[in-house]
């Protein structure tokens, strides 16, 4: 009998909700999973089988993937059964068992694809058959006093608010989206409300939401359906990514993405596509500051789905190839993710299990709580359309082809030889995971990586004041990846290191020797011995004063010019006690101060014009290097090279909640020749507003509107197109407005 979810509220009362519920707890193992693998390992036998066979051993969380799973079938445990089990597990255990569930059944499911489409249609009908059907049973059995002492995990709707930040041009998508914010929302309001279940929203992955024009409006976008619940902010616990993915927690060899190769830096390449983002880690921290910048509390946790981006084997780069002279030919040396595509998502061939369920794993300060098997290695992404059968997805085709968006064609990377439906057994890909693993499973230690990183070496001191102390190491290296240092001021742990091999300790006593250590941990756990001592003596009060101004910007180069801009990068300096910024100067005007990074792309210029720029570095003290070498850009002719230029706007509405709207435009290019530049105007008929503007830059001046293009979607081929959108503010009538576009 299902219990509401009011009649347990006071049996739940005094349960203790923590930050972290994967930090000391045990994990429920699905029986049906675990059945599965044993199967395999059984039929296959031997080394592989023995090997296979450790994978159940590792948590899997339960999928609620259609109305009927509640109950379960005659091959799938039901909700309540798997609760049962893990209560009497708990029974017997001297720690909290964590019970992970999916709530994966929203109105018009799967948007933006086919294989995972739902049975609910995106209706107001469908909305009230998801809450009362779907959502209500779930939330009364997980509520249940029963229950109570269970860490419950659940992993909100994948890919559904995420296709409403980037698919509105998809017109299922457009009509999903407000039943998507309202089903969430009844979702969180239902789940928040008991005390031992923790509610975790999907992010998409780094490789769709990486962009900036894309993760400021996706934090946005899930601060507006928070706060629109009743305990707002607070009834979301976290966020999750590379649900079902296979996107890398890390790309060891590729940690800079902005590093300068044959004069571009390495986000220009043709698979990331200025996406500065290249694995989960590094996306899921700056999602993480993004999403408290919208009004989260800093305690939101991350989970990374590693089930299926370990991307072992063969294939797998084992250390830095440093010898490709441009970027295409360097990432694709470097680089574990070994797909053609980013793109590539159904089945993907050659990928393997990564890291295995770890609380953690960059320690308690990183926001980064767990990693989490969410899919369950060996069940099917889905399977496509052929003579038998009209279902499916063309992208789970292995003969099919998709497209970036910018011209490039692309295999799905699909595995050769199969057509399995979505949430099947796929025997084919559990044996390739498995072979792929990485870190391996091993035939021995039960796949527990027991191997700690190297010490760092190098320790020393780069610069000191009277109240700091600056110290850099050599990386330590490690069979699975490290994760992190920790920094020791004598016996004291001061600081915990994920990115990087430098730190500076601050808020010490002048004319004070300090002693420090160094160690390096991985995501197993395992932490290195420390390295040798240095000793940092800071300055006295009375002087100290640094006077070392930074090394000359170095390789200062023009990367690229449209008819109104011309694009710089240059080489980073060094300095004693460090870098703060550098200023840009076209001729002897100061155009721009650089605080992050080593690139600028100046703007507004004239066509057919030579401009001289030079740059300098500052460091913290104020002191400024000498300028660099000069160097000349010329921006294009307005008449776009070759070829004819010009274009086409098409404006739509996404979604329209009555005082505001969010709207998309697709830029055609109809010439003869690329576009190296493009605008769009209009005038508004009413009084609308722009709040916020994605993949374009824009100025409104009462009612008239100017769109230019972003840095890295200026160029569209011929026949191509891009599209950006924004959101708005309005009153009264919302008349569509007539476009006007003109191509450079």
């Amino acid at each position: 009998m299902l219990v509401p979810i009011a009649a347990t509220q006071s049996a739940n009362a005094a349960v203790v909700h923590v930050a972290n519920p994967y930090a000391g707890s045990t994990p429920y193992l699905n029986p049906d999973y675990v059945a599965e693998v044993n199967a395999q390992a059984s039929a296959d036998g031997g080394t592989t089988g023995t090997t296979e066979a450790k994978v159940a051993s590792s948590q899997t969380a339960i999928w609620m993937d259609h109305i009927g799973a509640i109950a379960g079938d005659s091959t799938h445990r039901g909700l309540k059964a798997q609760l049962d089990l893990a209560e009497s597990q708990a029974a017997g255990s001297s720690t909290p068992v964590l019970f992970e569930v999916v709530i994966y059944d929203l109105p018009g499911r799967d948007c933006a694809a086919l294989a995972s489409n739902g049975e609910i249609p995106a209706t107001a009908a469908g909305l009230t058959e998801y809450e009362s059907q779907y959502v209500d049973p779930i939330a009364a059995l997980l509520g249940s006093s029963t229950y109570s002492n269970l860490r419950i995990s659940t992993i909100i709707e994948p890919d559904s608010l995420p296709n409403a930040v980037t698919n509105q041009s998809k017109p299922a998508c457009a009509t999903a989206t407000p039943y998507y914010e309202s089903g969430v929302e009844y979702t969180l309001n239902k789940l928040h409300a008991i005390p031992n279940v923790y509610t975790y929203l999907d992010i998409g992955h780094s490789g769709w939401l990486g962009w900036s024009s894309n993760m400021g409006p996706a934090a946005q976008e899930f601060a507006k359906v928070a706060k629109a619940t009743t305990a707002g902010f607070a009834s979301v616990d976290g966020f999750i990514s590379n649900t079902a993915n296979t996107t890398p927690t890390d790309e060891p060899f590729l940690p800079n993405t902005t590093l300068q190769v044959g004069g571009q830096p390495l986000d220009s390449a043709n698979f990331y596509q200025y996406n500065p983002y290249f694995d989960e880690h590094t996306y899921d921290e700056a999602m993480h500051a993004s999403m408290v910048s919208a009004g989260f509390p800093s305690s939101v946790g991350m989970l990374i789905d590693t089930s299926r981006n370990g991307w072992g084997g063969s294939a797998r780069p084992t250390a830095l190839n440093s010898t490709p002279t441009n970027v295409n030919a360097y990432v694709a040396a470097n680089k574990v993710d070994q797909r053609p595509f980013r793109g590539d998502w159904c089945n993907v061939n050659g990928a393997g299990i990564g890291y295995r369920p770890t609380a953690q794993p960059y320690g308690a300060s990183d926001p980064i709580i767990a990693y989490v098997w969410v899919k369950p290695p060996g069940e099917s992404d889905g399977d496509y359309p052929s003579g038998t059968h009209t279902h499916g997805d063309p992208h789970c085709d292995p003969n099919g082809t998709q497209t970036d968006g910018n011209g490039g064609t692309y295999p799905t990377d699909a595995i050769p030889g199969y057509d399995v439906p979505a949430g099947n057994w796929f025997a084919a890909q559990f044996q390739q995971l498995v072979a792929n693993a990485y870190p391996a499973l091993g035939s021995t230690g039960g796949g527990t990586d027991t191997t700690a990183p190297s010490v760092p070496t190098g320790l020393r001191v780069t610069g000191t004041t009277s109240s700091s102390v600056s110290l850099s190491w050599t990386a330590s290296t490690d069979n699975v990846g490290v994760t992190g240092y920790a920094v020791y001021r004598g016996s004291t742990k001061v600081a915990t290191v994920t990115s990087g091999t430098t730190y500076t300790d601050t808020g010490l006593t002048a004319s004070t020797a300090y002693s420090y250590t160094v160690t390096a941990q991985d995501a197993a756990g395992n932490v290195s011995a420390a390295s040798a001592a240095v000793t940092g003596t800071t300055a006295s009060s009375g002087g100290g004063t640094d006077t070392t101004p930074p090394s000359v910007p170095a390789g200062l180069t023009v990367t690229g010019t449209t008819s109104s801009s011309v694009s710089l990068s240059w080489s980073a300096s060094t300095d004693n006690v460090g870098v703060t910024g550098y200023a840009v100067y076209r001729g002897s005007t100061k155009v721009a101060t650089v605080t992050s990074g080593t690139t600028y792309t100046d703007t507004g210029l004239t066509a057919s014009t030579a401009y001289s720029y030079t740059v300098t570095a500052q460091d913290a003290a104020g002191n400024v290097s000498a300028a660099s070498a000069a160097v000349t850009g010329t921006t294009a002719s307005s008449g776009g090279g070759t070829g004819s230029s010009g274009c086409t706007a098409v404006y739509s509405i996404s979604s329209d909640w009555g005082a505001g709207f969010n709207a998309n435009v697709t830029v055609t290019n109809t010439g003869t020749a690329a576009t190296q530049s493009w605008k769009v105007t209009w005038t508004w008929a009413g009084n609308q507003a722009i709040s916020n503007m994605w993949n374009a830059s824009y100025t409104q001046s009462g009612k008239a509107v100017t769109a230019n293009n972003a840095a890295y979607n200026n160029v569209i081929a011929p026949g191509g197109n891009t599209s950006f959108g924004f959101g708005a503010n309005y009153s009264g009538t919302n008349t569509a407005p007539t476009l006007t576009c003109t191509a450079g």
